[in-house]
């Protein structure tokens, strides 16, 4: 990726070769947004290799390396693609320096306040916030398509009692390929409205029935009066034989987090959904592989680990001096949790959200939980230390979640099923744009081989 602030003449070495911004020389348009302006020059010991610039309307362009392999033999290695963009999208942005987060243009902290997730869901997927006949007939669709078939319900039976929701949910999202064969066309638009309608309705459905699969309960029928983020609450806690009400402040809490979980660009399971979406698999195969790659600890469970984290320090007595000490001293396995992150080096714009809503749930729940206060105080600890701060190591948005959540009655294996719920429309938002991307190729990244040359093969006698 090539910094914004690079400009003609400027000049990147890496070892031998020589990497130079041009002045200005037209290239072949990529998508119409190649700088007519720019092209970055590969010097090397073969020659040299010319390659456009591509242009970001914020944040860091890109070198679009187009033929570099066909014309040099070499490839890029970038382990974890730190460096290296896969695509080019419209959906969301965020600066990790400064700490901002828009979805579709539109500041997080804005549409924490003032949106839904419903809104929030349509702005992602279709570009722009809805108007109030297009978010009611959006909402309409949804609330029509809750309901699981019958046969689908029985396939809850098949998995243990003690299974984690995350394998059942990926599971089943993945069954609806089966179910709904008429809508798995990726380049058919109606099918995949109708997909995009029924994974929004049905995964709260299919979450909710994960739960009360774990806990041996009766699964509950949606109830379409309700809300969508209303009607989960209900399926999950409420029970046949008694009438159960929503706490308003519950729900409109689940409702900030899941804007707030919403999308965050290309993410592990994000760029999940692109890779095998790029095979042209359908919508619901894409799904269930992102929450296979959210599943993974590294990414989607973070937020355990911080509540398990807060937990020992409340087992040890409460004091935050001593762990951050054994934390900065690398001693008796302590890890500060919840803090740091890949894009930000700031703090995460969301996780200012987050505290704030934690302590006002927790009030009016009327739910005195201590490590609420540890958590406050090792945020508090870590921000006035050097340590942390010269290592860029700020809260970020799981550091209070999981408090939230378990403040709402989740158990902790629910906590990454939460999470997928949030980030659903982000990865439907960006499987629509990369299918209808004409300059997207089925995703095959490339190697550098270090294995052996040719061997010869050996009898087994002889070794």
């Amino acid at each position: 990726m090539l910094p914004a602030s690079l400009r003609p003449g400027d000049r990147v070495a890496r070892s031998r070769c020589d990497i130079r911004v041009l002045s200005p020389e037209r290239v072949a348009s990529y998508r119409g947004r190649v700088s007519c302006e720019q092209v970055v020059r590969l010097e090397y010991s073969r020659g040299e290799h010319r390659m456009p610039l591509v242009e970001a309307t914020q944040g860091a362009s890109g070198i679009s390396l187009g033929t570099l392999r066909a014309d040099t033999g070499m490839v890029t290695l970038d382990p974890g693609f730190v460096n290296t963009a896969g695509c080019t999208s419209e959906i969301t942005y965020i600066d990790g320096d400064t700490g901002v987060l828009r979805y579709r243009g539109y500041p997080i902290e804005v549409l924490a306040q003032r949106s839904t997730f419903l809104e929030t869901s349509y702005l992602l997927i279709y570009g722009d916030l809805p108007t109030s006949g297009q978010l009611e007939n959006f909402t309409d669709l949804i609330r029509i398509h809750t309901l699981l078939h019958e046969d689908l319900k029985r396939f809850f039976d098949g998995f243990p009692r003690d299974a984690h929701p995350m394998p059942v949910l990926s599971s089943a999202v993945s069954a609806l390929s089966t179910f709904y064969q008429d809508s798995l066309n990726p380049f058919d638009h109606d099918q995949v409205e109708i997909s995009t309608a029924r994974l929004l309705a049905k995964l709260p459905t299919i979450a909710a029935y994960a739960y009360k699969k774990s806990i041996g309960q009766p699964f509950l029928y949606p109830d379409n009066s309700l809300s969508l983020v209303h009607n989960f609450l209900r399926m999950t806690f409420g029970l046949p034989a008694e009438p159960y009400a929503v706490d308003p402040v519950v729900a409109d809490a689940l409702d900030l987090l899941f804007i707030l979980h919403a999308d965050h660009e290309q993410n592990c399971s994000t760029s999940t959904v692109r890779m095998v979406g790029s095979a042209h698999a359908n919508l619901f195969a894409s799904i269930s592989a992102a929450i296979n790659a959210l599943f993974g600890p590294l990414h989607g469970g973070a937020n355990q680990s911080v509540l398990e984290m807060l937990e020992s320090i409340h087992t040890d007595g409460g004091d935050v001096d001593a762990f951050v000490r054994k934390v900065k001293s690398h001693t008796g396995g302590a890890r500060l949790m919840g803090f740091g992150h890949r894009v930000y080096r700031n703090y995460d714009p969301r996780a200012k959200i987050v505290k704030q809503t934690a302590d006002e749930i927790l009030h009016k729940l009327g739910v005195n939980d201590p490590l609420l206060d540890i958590a406050l105080a090792l945020e508090a600890r870590a921000l006035a230390d050097d340590y942390f701060v010269e290592r860029k190591l700020y809260p970020n948005v799981d550091f209070y979640t999981g408090l939230i959540y378990r403040a709402m009655g989740f158990p902790t294996k629910m906590f990454t099923v939460l999470f997928a719920l949030g980030r659903l429309p982000g990865w439907i938002a960006h499987w629509r744009e990369m299918i209808s991307d004409p300059e997207t190729k089925i995703g095959r990244p490339c190697q550098v081989y270090t294995g052996y040359a040719e061997r010869e093969y050996t009898a087994i006698t002889q070794r």
